[in-house]
């Protein structure tokens, strides 16, 4: 036996040390290295390219050095983070699973790339970004017929997810999404063009499964992380989003290291390193609120986050100022960012963010309060620190009830009037459904999380929270420290319970179950903590066989649901085939062409793909102007001889068949395009587990004037 004393763990080892390490060592130092250093170089360079772009240099001589030098920095914040040891087997699996989620995913990747969705939004705004270098994006009134055409009612430059901003002397385009997802899929359009951004998002869901894997092995145990690293690999909605272009595959490696970073700070105080708890703690701070620059609901998270800092403070907890800190300060330089480049959207979502914003600042106001209380001397009393721990697990139990009887006596509704309130009850009455245009099916959101994991695992999660909850409780009130798993557990059980009360989506499923990837996740940590929990009771009191057995049946409740589930999808590629139809309708397309949308279909599909991936200056009509056909004759006319005056020539485009030409009056036109995808099914009330057709057809017709 060796003399040498055991190191303390967790540390962060010296650089000249690192020849002695141990593969525990090198392992728990390397996993942990790539999910803190990825994710810090995700949002600097998200904030770096933000701030570029409002220059108007997000070029690929100026981006290059710039991320390189971001991504030196990210390696030292990484570096800031201690990182505990891991078996080398364990390590071993962890990188083969995400390195086997990435491939499967970048495998069977999606062509949207028509921005009917968020995702083909993106992929548009990264394609634009990358060529214009600039956001917002100014578009030269000369080059679609001058000033006066965009003062004509019902013309304008406008398209789903891209707001027109400006005047008419001096138009622009305003994407509608935080900038940090369109700047990294630009960089990926700039290295391989729409193939290499499908794929980055494949790659970034291989980091959040490793994340979700460390993290199940720091706040488990290392044998349970692969088994969530597994778990979460399987689950559809997550492998959904990173088949294409969402802000989910750049947002979710973010909380992932975040949360490493939490968990190490808690680990490392005080009896550790004080000051690497602090820096570690900064890291997790600025981690979470910097990634409000990807997506703007990591606000929710932040939230959360401060409710761990107020009860890390009132136990005086030295990383507890650090968090809070970190992430303000990276919350604020986020959110004015965000501001800055997508103002419009964020004025458009006014109405759930300013609630967010208002429990954000009464949480801080709370946390403030709690923590001065702590520091003078406050406490609960002796009836209501006895009943705390039991009043947090019923309090629990109860959520539980609460959420999976909703069906039984709710029906949620949003106003009719709302946009989304036609698109769902379009769906109700192609479905064959009551039509009540209104409902949210909100209440139906605890049923979207068994579809793709199981009803068993959901109960295991309770029984688990409610648990945790106890221990929690039980130290608070005994002066012991919060175990280290408080912070992440307020954060992914906190956020859970929020998304599932009010999801905020059209529920159009599976399209919908992108509000689930954080849930999921929590979901498959909670129930590995219950399969750790029963192995090590059963290891006390019974014999080994029944041990692994009971054991294995509660990583198979976990496992099998959602595989069986995902199986379906396993080779789905959603709108494969998109791509080379708007190649082709880019190719009908000739030198001096200004493009306008003539029907519904082609005003919200194609004016930002013809005039950023295309490079055709493009127009689209309102639905007004598209309902008064004597008018939009009289108007198009007006634009057709603007452009013909600057030596272009006007094309109409068409996309819900050849009808909105015939009405104008013409008899002839090209077919540029008429294929068939197939995309996701739309289902409403049951899980989906197939695909349907999608017919697209573009017919252009050009004028003279």
């Amino acid at each position: 036996m060796s003399s040498r004393a055991p190191r303390s763990y967790p540390y962060t080892p010296d650089p000249g040390d690192l020849p002695l390490l141990r593969g525990e060592a090198w392992g728990g130092l390397l996993v942990s290295r790539i999910v803190v250093g990825v994710a810090s170089w995700l949002v600097l360079g998200a904030v770096g390219a933000g701030d570029l772009a409002l220059l108007g240099w997000w070029q690929p001589w100026v981006a290059g050095p710039v991320l390189l030098v971001l991504l030196a920095v990210a390696a030292g914040v990484a570096a800031m983070v201690p990182a505990r040891p891991l078996p080398v087997w364990s390590t071993a699996l962890l990188l083969l699973l995400s390195v086997g989620a990435s491939v499967w995913a970048g495998w069977t990747h999606s062509e949207q790339v028509l921005p009917r969705r968020d995702s083909g939004s993106y992929l548009q705004s990264a394609i634009q970004l990358a060529a214009g270098h600039a956001r917002p994006i100014d578009v030269p009134s000369r080059s679609v017929g001058g000033p006066d055409v965009l003062r004509l009612p019902g013309v304008t430059l406008a398209s789903p997810a891209f707001y027109s901003v400006g005047s008419p002397t001096s138009p622009s385009i305003q994407p509608q999404f935080p900038v940090g997802p369109s700047a990294w899929y630009s960089v990926a359009w700039w290295l391989g063009g729409a193939d290499a951004a499908f794929w980055l998002a494949a790659a970034l869901f291989g980091v959040t499964v490793l994340a979700v894997g460390l993290l199940g092995s720091l706040l488990v145990g290392p044998r349970w992380g692969p088994l969530a690293a597994l778990a979460t690999s399987l689950l559809f909605p997550l492998l959904h989003v990173a088949r294409s272009t969402y802000s989910e595959p750049v947002a979710l490696p973010a909380l992932g290291a975040a949360l490493v970073a939490l968990t190490m700070a808690a680990r490392s105080g005080p009896a550790g390193d004080a000051a690497a708890s602090r820096r570690a703690a900064a890291v997790a701070g600025a981690l979470l609120g910097g990634s409000i620059v990807v997506r703007v609901d990591a606000l929710r998270e932040v939230v959360l986050l401060v409710v761990v800092a107020a009860l890390a403070g009132a136990q005086r907890q030295v990383w507890a100022r650090a968090l809070v800190v970190g992430a303000l300060a990276a919350s604020a330089v986020a959110f004015g960012l965000t501001w800055l480049t997508s103002s419009q959207y964020l004025g458009s979502i006014a109405g759930s963010l300013l609630p967010l914003v208002a429990l954000g600042l009464a949480v801080g106001v709370g946390g403030a309060v709690l923590v001065a209380g702590a520091h003078r001397g406050w406490s609960l009393g002796a009836l209501a620190s006895a009943w705390l721990p039991r009043a947090l697990t019923g309090l629990f139990v109860l959520v539980g009830a609460f959420l999976a009887s909703r069906p039984l006596w709710q029906t949620v509704r949003q106003s009719a009037a709302d946009s989304g309130s036609r698109v769902v009850a379009g769906l109700q009455a192609r479905q064959g459904l009551p039509v009540d245009g209104g409902r949210t099916y909100a209440e139906q959101s605890l049923t979207w999380m068994s579809w793709w994991i199981g009803p068993v695992a959901l109960v295991l999660a309770l029984v688990a929270t409610a648990v945790l909850a106890h221990r929690a409780a039980s130290s608070w009130v005994e002066g012991r420290e919060l175990p280290a798993w408080t912070g992440p557990a307020v954060v992914g059980v906190g956020s859970t319970l929020l998304t599932l009360y009010r999801p905020g989506i059209t529920p159009d499923h599976p399209w919908a179950d992108r509000r689930l990837v954080i849930a999921l996740p929590t979901v498959v940590l909670l129930t590995v903590a219950c399969a750790a929990v029963v192995s090590r009771w059963s290891t006390r009191r019974l014999p080994y066989a029944v041990n692994v057995a009971t054991s294995l049946l509660v990583a198979v409740a976990l496992v099998v649901p959602a595989g069986l589930a995902t199986w379906p999808h396993r080779d789905e590629r959603v709108e494969q085939g998109e791509l080379a139809a708007v190649d082709r309708v880019c190719s009908a397309m000739q030198p001096g062409d200004v493009a306008i949308m003539v029907d519904s279909r082609a005003a919200n599909e194609w004016p930002q793909v013809l005039r950023g991936y295309c490079g055709v200056p493009s127009l689209s009509t309102t639905s007004a102007l598209r309902h008064d056909l004597p008018r939009l004759r009289s108007t198009l006319s007006q634009v057709a001889s603007a452009v013909q005056a600057r030596g272009g020539r006007l094309v109409l485009v068409a996309a819900d068949g050849p009808k909105a030409l015939t009405d104008l009056g013409l008899t002839t036109g090209t077919k540029a395009v008429d294929t068939t995808v197939r995309e996701d099914a739309r289902l409403l009330e049951r899980r989906p587990d197939h695909l349907v057709a999608l017919p697209l057809l573009v017919w252009l017709s050009r004028l003279d004037g």
